[in-house]
């Protein structure tokens, strides 16, 4: 297995929690850092928790933290504004916010501001795909999206937020289509929230490694994950990975990442490494 170089594990790491990224500041936009010791120019991954995008926090990230140091990366962990107090299109306006911030600020925690990998699970991973691949975000923060080395979107079922509302009312699942409506929007919105409509080519559309957990019943997880690489792969000219992990739910696919001999945490660890050692992959950005 590839890394950027040998597990930092001597200290404890460098924390600093509830770091405001937007002013006027606001509880719900702040972020918190996990920095390895004596560290200098160590690639960051950058965190975006899931919860419907009306609950959910950054310190539900169990373990994530200790696993990535150990490694040597910067490790972020952002907050965000929930519905209906912010629209989906201004939380994700939150997520390139906190994104500029760290941009910005990551030498002060030794990390590399041009080396961020965006990952994120469920609605978080909605986010993480959408940011990364509409770049209106990022420019909006004066950024390009060639900072971003990887994105790592878990387990996510909006990456194409249109298909999934009119398949889920074609078979009468009321309630989901329902909620997805009242969280979205028109029809306009729903696909401008879609990952998948903004895939173009020439944007700097960073590669994906797309999880989702494979023995899901009727599992929305695992179409969404091979639209959104089919689309990346074919209309963006990106790099796109499937990866289907066997013998998890929704909740355990992202508990379990960072901890010992979980395959998922090492197949994350080993995309990362790849994007940084490209002499060592045949991805191609």
């Amino acid at each position: 297995m590839l890394f950027i170089g040998p597990p930092v594990l001597a200290a404890e790491p460098r924390v600093q929690r509830d770091v405001p990224y937007a002013e006027p500041q606001n509880a719900r936009q702040t972020l918190d850092i996990y920095a390895p010791p004596k560290a200098s120019n160590r690639p960051i991954v950058f965190w975006i928790h899931g919860g419907g995008w009306v609950r959910g926090d950054k310190s539900e990230v169990k373990v994530k933290p200790a696993a990535f140091v150990d490694q040597g990366y910067v490790f972020v962990a952002i907050n965000y504004r929930f519905v209906p107090n912010a629209t989906i299109k201004e939380i994700t306006g939150d997520v390139a916010k906190a994104l500029h911030w760290v941009h910005r600020n990551a030498g002060q925690y030794d990390g590399d501001p041009n080396s961020i990998f965006v990952m994120g699970h469920s609605a978080g991973a909605q986010l993480a795909a959408l940011v990364c691949i509409d770049d209106r975000y990022a420019k909006a923060e004066g950024l390009s999206l060639r900072i971003v080395k990887g994105c790592v979107p878990v387990d996510g079922e909006t990456y194409d937020v249109a298909t999934q509302v009119k398949m889920a009312e074609a078979v009468q699942q009321r309630p989901y289509f329902d909620s997805h409506r009242r969280k979205f929007g028109h029809e306009a919105a729903l696909e401008d929230m879609s990952a998948v409509t903004h895939v173009a080519r020439d944007r700097g559309i960073p590669p994906f490694l797309i999880v989702h957990v494979a023995d899901y019943p009727e599992s929305r997880t695992g179409l969404q994950s091979h639209l959104l690489a089919t689309r990346l792969i074919h209309h963006g000219g990106v790099s796109a990975t499937v990866l289907s992990v066997p013998g998890k739910t929704h909740v355990t696919l992202d508990s379990d990442l960072g901890t010992p001999g979980d395959l998922t945490t090492d197949a994350i660890l080993r995309f990362v490494s790849a994007q940084l050692n490209p002499a060592h992959s045949t991805a191609t950005r």
